[in-house]
C-alpha cells in the first residue's frame, strides 16, 4: 500500500468561479480498450450533450490503454475534429492507470470518467458535478442501486454487484452504495493528494478510491442513474473476483495497520473564514461505541480466561488484579488503535499510564464487587463470583468508555491518526491565509456567473451498446 502523497491538509471546499471559455471547468475521461466501434458515437453523442447543457467549459480526454487495433486513430481523429477532444495514448492495460494518469495532469478542477458505452444517462452527468462545482463535495458517484435509480440488466451481474457491496460493507464497513458504476467525479486538489495512496492500476481503483475517501471523511455524494447494460455481453468473473477480494484484503489490512496518512486528507469545517479556528468536528460516536464494545467483549473473555487461570495459583483477589492488569493494557491498546483511531507511538505511554489509572477504578470495582461477595457469603461458588465479576465489569466498561473519550483520548476521538496540536495550528494558519489571498483574487476578478440553460425533458433511456469481454462485470 502506497503511503506516500502530498503534504498539507486540504484547503475549505469553495464554489468554482466562471472562468473564460478557454479554460476547461470539467474534464471527462473515457477510458477505451479496443473500442474502434464504440468510440466515434461515445464521443459525438456525449459532446453533443455537454455543449447543449452543460453551462462552463468542457473537454473530453479519450484515454487509450494499450489498444490493439484501430482505437488510437479514432481518438486522434476526433481530437482533429472537435477542438473540445483530446487523446492520450498509455503502453499498458489498467483503467485505473489511465484515470490515475489522466487525472494527474490535467488542469481542469473537475475530473470525471464514464464507460464508453454510455450506459449512464447522460441527463444524470450534471448533477453529479454539480456539488463538486459548488464546493459541497468531494467526489460523487453514480448509483445504480440507489432506490430511485432504473435499471435493466440481466441477473448475472446483478447479483455480482450486490453480492461485491455487501463484502465492501462488511469487510470494509463501506457506506456508499455502488463501488464500481462507471460514473464518478473528484475535485482536483482532491485527486492531487489521494490519487497516491491507491495502489490498484485496474478494476479495484474505484474501490479502494471511495474506501480511501471515505475513511479519510471526505464528503462523497451518489448520484441515482439510469443504465441500460447489456445482459449477453461475456466477462472475467472469476479473475474479476480474485483481484477484487485481494485488494479487500490488502486495503482492509492497511487501513488496520494505520500505515496510511488519511490525516492528510482532512478538510476544514467550512468555508467560512471564521470557521478556521474550528480544527476538527467531533464525530463517529456510533462507530466509538460499537468498536469499543467489541473491544470490550473480547478484553472480558480475555480477562475471565486469564482468571481462571491464574485462580488455580492464587486467592480471587490475586489472581483478579493479575488478569485485570494484563487484560487492560491489552484493551487500552486495542481501543487507541481500532476504537479512537490513534496511529504511531506517539503518547503510547502517557495512554497506558492513563489507562491503567482506568484500570485501578476497574480493580476497586471488582475487587469492592468480591470483597462484598465474601463478606456475604463465606465460601461462595466460583459460577458466582464470574457472575459477580460479569456484573462489576459490565459497570467498569461504561465508566471507561467514558473516561477513554473525555480523558484519555479527548483530542483523537473519530478523527484518526493523531496531529500534532503545533502542526494542526500551522496548518490552520495557512490554510486561512490561502482563503483571503483566494477571495481577495476574486474581488479583483469579479468574474460573472454564467446564464445556466433550462434542462431539456428527460430522454428515454439510450439503447446499450454491445459489451467486450473488458467490461467490469459489475
Amino acid at each position: 500500500m502506497r503511503t506516500d502523497s502530498s503534504p498539507g491538509t486540504l484547503p475549505a471546499r469553495e464554489h468554482l468561479p466562471a472562468t473564460d471559455a478557454g479554460t476547461p471547468v470539467l474534464d471527462v475521461v473515457i477510458p477505451v480498450y479496443n473500442e474502434e466501434k464504440d468510440l466515434r458515437p461515445c464521443v459525438r453523442r456525449l459532446h453533443e450533450h455537454l455543449a447543449r447543457t452543460f453551462p462552463y467549459a468542457f473537454r473530453i480526454t479519450v484515454a487509450d490503454n494499450a489498444s490493439t487495433d484501430a482505437t488510437p486513430r479514432v481518438a486522434a481523429l476526433l481530437a482533429a475534429e472537435i477542438p473540445e477532444v483530446r487523446c492520450f495514448r498509455l503502453e499498458q492495460k489498467g483503467r485505473g492507470r489511465a484515470l490515475r494518469t489522466v487525472w494527474s495532469a490535467s488542469e481542469a478542477p473537475v475530473l470525471a470518467y464514464m464507460d464508453v458505452d454510455l450506459s449512464t444517462d447522460l441527463n444524470a452527468l450534471l448533477p453529479l458535478v454539480a456539488p463538486l462545482i459548488s464546493g459541497h463535495s468531494d467526489l460523487a458517484i453514480g448509483s445504480r442501486l440507489a432506490p430511485a435509480s432504473r435499471v435493466v440488466r440481466g441477473p448475472k451481474r446483478e447479483f455480482i454487484s450486490r453480492t461485491y457491496n455487501l463484502i465492501l460493507r462488511g469487510s470494509l464497513q463501506a457506506r456508499f452504495s455502488d463501488a464500481q458504476c462507471g460514473f464518478k467525479a473528484i475535485r482536483r486538489e482532491v485527486a492531487q493528494v489521494l490519487l497516491p495512496l491507491v495502489e490498484d492500476s485496474g478494476w479495484f481503483f474505484d474501490t479502494e478510491m471511495l474506501v480511501l475517501a471515505e475513511r479519510a471523511g471526505l464528503r462523497i455524494h451518489e448520484v441515482p442513474v439510469d443504465w441500460v447494460d447489456d445482459p449477453d455481453s461475456t466477462v472475467h468473473i472469476v479473475r474479476t473476483a480474485t483481484d477484487d477480494l485481494r485488494g479487500v484484503w490488502r486495503v482492509g489490512r492497511a487501513l488496520t495497520s494505520g500505515s496510511l496518512p488519511l490525516d492528510r486528507l482532512a478538510r476544514p469545517f467550512g468555508d467560512d473564514p471564521r470557521d478556521r479556528e474550528i480544527q476538527d468536528v467531533p464525530r463517529g460516536l456510533a462507530r466509538q461505541l460499537v468498536g469499543f464494545c467489541v473491544v470490550g467483549g473480547l478484553s472480558t473473555l480475555f480477562y475471565l480466561l486469564l482468571y481462571s487461570g491464574f485462580r488455580h495459583f492464587c486467592g480471587s483477589q490475586t489472581a483478579n488484579a493479575l488478569a485485570l492488569l494484563v487484560s487492560a493494557v491489552a484493551n487500552t491498546a486495542a481501543n487507541r488503535r481500532l476504537t479512537f483511531g490513534v496511529r504511531g507511538r506517539g503518547g503510547a505511554v502517557r495512554h497506558q499510564a492513563q489507562g491503567l489509572v482506568v484500570f485501578a477504578i476497574g480493580l476497586a470495582l471488582t475487587s469492592g464487587s468480591l470483597a462484598a461477595l465474601n463478606t456475604a457469603t463465606a465460601r461462595p461458588a466460583h459460577s458466582t463470583e464470574l457472575g459477580v465479576l460479569v456484573a462489576a465489569n459490565l459497570a467498569a466498561t461504561v465508566l471507561r468508555f467514558l473516561l477513554f473519550r473525555a480523558w484519555v483520548f479527548p483530542d483523537s476521538a473519530g478523527r484518526g491518526p493523531e496531529v500534532p496540536q503545533a502542526h494542526q495550528a500551522q496548518k490552520a494558519h495557512q490554510a486561512h491565509q490561502a482563503h483571503q489571498t483566494h477571495q481577495a483574487q476574486q474581488a479583483q476578478q469579479a468574474p460573472q456567473v454564467p446564464y445556466i440553460p433550462a434542462m431539456p425533458a428527460r430522454a428515454a433511456n439510450p439503447p446499450y451498446v454491445h459489451d467486450t469481454d473488458q467490461r467490469d462485470p459489475r
